[in-house]
């Protein structure tokens, strides 16, 4: 890789992301589902986009298998790739909000620090932490992916949860948990989450 240009300066859009959420009317920002494979993550983010656009609001989800089948598919699942892999993504979310949209993200992100710089990168308010949870147990017996059986018999090197670490959030903005309600409860407990914070209008 060549060595990085000085000589780039950030260019003003000359549409602002205020203008755009004006427009759009509501706030734009990350909700950021993170938790075990298997936890129900882009199950979720795809059920509460569906129920965000139903209601009008601009939104897309980026699924973490969708997203290393382009952008990051020269990554691998190192903890130094996988910290790049949430580096990416993030810029992107950012991009994202600044076109007045509400991105969902799903990703395992299993590193605190990883997400902690995504935040890091928007403004206040603009990332909501949501950790989808549920135990190594169930999402095991879930096994949708047949993941968890792969790593158990070392076919899978360094898999979150068997041999490699989740770090759970620890001030997560919603905690969701997977175990105790449906993929619809809990998407309309997220929706409700943002109705109640003013990010978006009530119907």
């Amino acid at each position: 890789m060549g060595s990085k240009s000085t000589d780039i300066v950030w260019h003003d859009a000359s549409v602002s992301k205020e203008e755009r959420q004006e427009k759009n009317k509501h706030q734009s920002f990350v909700l950021w589902f993170t938790g075990l494979s298997g936890s129900g993550k882009s199950t979720l983010a795809n059920a509460v986009s569906r129920k965000l656009f139903e209601r009008g609001s601009h939104t897309y989800v980026l699924d973490g298998d969708n997203v290393r089948h382009g952008l990051n598919k020269d990554l691998g699942f190192s903890p130094e790739d996988r910290t790049e892999n949430i580096r990416r993504i993030g810029e992107v979310a950012k991009l994202f909000v600044d076109s007045g949209q509400i991105v969902s993200t799903a990703f395992i992100s299993p590193y605190r620090e990883d997400r902690h710089q995504v935040r890091e990168l928007l403004s206040d308010g603009e990332f909501i932490e949501v950790y989808v949870e549920a135990s190594l147990e169930a999402c095991e017996e879930r096994d949708p992916k047949g993941l968890y059986k792969k790593a158990r018999s070392g076919e899978i090197p360094s898999f979150t949860g068997i041999n490699a670490p989740y770090e759970e959030p620890e001030n997560p903005e919603l905690t969701v948990n997977t175990e105790q309600k449906s993929i619809e409860e809990s998407a309309q407990e997220v929706v409700d989450v943002l109705v109640n914070w003013n990010y978006i209008e009530e119907q």
